[in-house]
């Protein structure tokens, strides 16, 4: 188990963007470490993904995975695993949902942040192999959410009103549960 520090709001890194994965790095023992890396700390923090800058590698590499009753987000569908490298997202419909998102570089609060609702996602597994796929709802959140961090974004960046972003447990105790549907 390679569990590694997750890097929180302020650290530079998190404001850079990523670099793309070289060709010859597909199928390498050090990209299959980042990804195992990668995938330990997020389920070591009972996350719903993580990309490689939140544990201090610039790098366009991320992975998902939203288990049945995540601890953090116990409302959310569930999605299988999966390694999306040099990730490319397309908006297939701009009509905007809203979620609370929480972030593990920006543990212990939640923001109201709008986004579209269908995407389309090219990318790469950790051997080279091209995939693509469509998510919707709240899969669609999780994969913008993720990527961003490959631009040097979090979501804080996005909020479009302040008095929608608390402490956790501060909203919940004066609104009642941050849940994550629209």
């Amino acid at each position: 188990m390679s569990v590694r520090p997750i890097l929180r709001l302020g650290h530079p890194v998190l404001r850079e963007r990523a670099q793309p994965v070289a060709e010859a790095a597909f199928g390498s023992a050090w990209l299959g470490q980042l990804v195992e890396d990668l995938t330990d700390t997020m389920r070591d923090a009972d996350g719903l993904g993580i990309a490689a800058p939140q544990i201090g590698e610039s790098w366009r590499v991320a992975v998902l995975e939203v288990p049945a009753g995540n601890p953090r987000y116990p409302d959310a569908p569930a999605y299988p695993f999966g390694v999306y490298v040099n990730p490319e997202i397309e908006v297939l419909d701009p009509t905007l949902q809203s979620y609370w998102e929480g972030c593990l570089s920006v543990p212990g609060l939640r923001g109201r942040v709008e986004r579209p609702r269908r995407v389309r996602v090219r990318y790469r597994d950790a051997d080279g192999n091209r995939h693509e796929l469509e998510a919707e709802g709240f899969p669609a959140t999780v994969f913008q959410h993720e990527f961003d961090h490959l631009d040097g974004m979090l979501y804080v960046d996005r909020l479009a009103d302040t008095r929608a972003f608390a402490f956790l447990d501060e909203f919940s105790r004066f609104h009642g549960p941050a849940r994550q549907d629209g």
